[in-house]
């Protein structure tokens, strides 16, 4: 294989990202109706989004270190074969609780399964210009609401929830199969510098990976960012219908968003190849939760389109930044497994934001308190970034200078 195959992987890991996290995602688009036509309440709905995230986390850790193991190919087609299973039984669920189980447990085990896979098979494809190759992975998330959002909202209007449910099921398979078997290991594996760990004869004992500053600074600043803008990303659709704009409209604002997350994650990557990814990681966190606090003085439709291109290159520039991090301090051996237990972190933070901005919906009618709480969580996730150790073959710098 040629090395331009490297584009090849890539483009397929961008598919995979859009498919997989844009289905999942789905779900916001998907709550309205859902509590109109079965009476479910809202925070039960969102609960299910909840058990996703948090079955997400463990099923990452998993198909991270399976992927280290077995190759990415067979990781990421089994997800895909069971994504696409997992909307079918949720879209035939007759009670809240097997709507919960069925797409909390399933959805949240088939999504987990190809970014750790996909994000440690790219960086083994490229050497120069990893941080742009990784973002460009990543963007495909930000893809997804421009995608897989617009086309759930139309098919809810046109056949209702159910059968949309069902058709995007089925379009997953339609689309992740074939990519999947697209998905090759490289000619030969990039060298790994001294990181520390890499630099050990024989592989790396996990626990003491785990117990390592490097871990602990990623995992907790990964699961910090992912709680200060997970609620507000589930229920922005609902708060700008509360503010008065059109529900359609409203979808928009999302897949704005979105569209901004894809400039901002190429931005983003770019940056951290050429100033480092500590100082680059650090200012987006700032002003995710600078966006996130401005949340609370918007109400109309260009101020919320406005405010969704800062806060949506904000969140969406800093996530493939976590996984330049697990591989510059890890090396590539085991970078699935690190990236997969930092993941599991992020989604146990991803979790609280649906099933708390629902229960602040429901019992305040609105969205205030929320915002104003994943506004504080944001600058902490800015201030455990600061606590980055510099990395073992580099000399200590300041922490906006140079890579860490």
């Amino acid at each position: 294989m040629s090395v331009s195959y490297r584009w090849v992987i890539v483009g397929v890991g961008a598919l995979m990202s859009c498919v997989a996290i844009g289905a999942m995602f789905s779900l916001a688009i998907f709550q309205e109706p859902i509590a109109t036509a079965t009476g479910w309440s809202h925070v039960g709905i969102a609960s299910a989004m909840t058990l996703n995230f948090i079955v997400m986390g463990l099923g990452g850790f998993l198909w991270g270190a399976a992927s280290d193991r077995f190759g990415p190919r067979v990781v990421v087609l089994i997800g895909s074969g069971l994504l696409g299973l997992a909307l079918v039984l949720a879209s035939r669920a007759e009670t809240l609780l097997q709507f919960q189980l069925t797409y909390g447990i399933l959805v949240g085990l088939a999504a987990s399964a190809f970014f750790a896979p996909m994000i440690a098979a790219t960086t083994a494809w490229f050497d120069e210009h990893r941080g742009l190759a990784v973002s460009l992975v990543s963007a495909g998330m930000g893809v997804a609401p421009m995608t897989i959002s617009p086309f759930a909202r139309w098919l809810i209007s046109a056949y209702d929830w159910r059968p949309a449910m069902l058709i995007i099921g089925i379009a997953t398979w339609v689309l992740l199969v074939p990519a999947a078997l697209l998905v090759r290991r490289p000619p030969a594996e990039t060298a790994d510098a001294d990181t520390g760990f890499s630099a050990e004869g024989a592989r790396p004992q996990l626990s003491k990976v785990f117990r390592s500053p490097q871990f602990i600074v990623l995992g907790l600043t990964f699961f910090a960012c992912c709680a200060a803008h997970s609620g507000p990303i589930f229920h922005m659709v609902n708060y700008a219908t509360i503010c008065g704009i059109a529900p359609m409209a409203a979808v928009s604002i999302y897949s704005v968003e979105g569209l901004a997350g894809l400039g901002g994650r190429l931005l983003y990557g770019s940056l951290a190849d050429r100033i480092g990814v500590k100082p680059v990681l650090v200012a987006g966190l700032l002003v995710q939760a600078a966006a996130l606090a401005t949340y609370l003085l918007v109400s109309e439709l260009t101020e919320f389109y406005a405010l969704a291109i800062v806060f949506g290159s904000a969140y969406g520039g800093v996530m493939p930044l976590y996984a330049l991090l697990a591989r510059e301090y890890f090396g590539q051996r085991i970078v699935g497994t690190v990236l997969g237990a930092a993941t599991m972190l992020s989604s146990l933070g991803m979790a609280f934001g649906p099933l708390i901005g629902g229960w602040i919906f429901d019992t305040f009618a609105n969205y205030s308190w929320l915002f104003i709480g994943s506004a504080m969580v944001g600058l902490g996730a800015a201030a455990i970034a600061l606590a980055f150790p510099p990395l073992a073959h580099q000399k200590p710098q300041p922490a906006f200078g140079a890579a860490p």
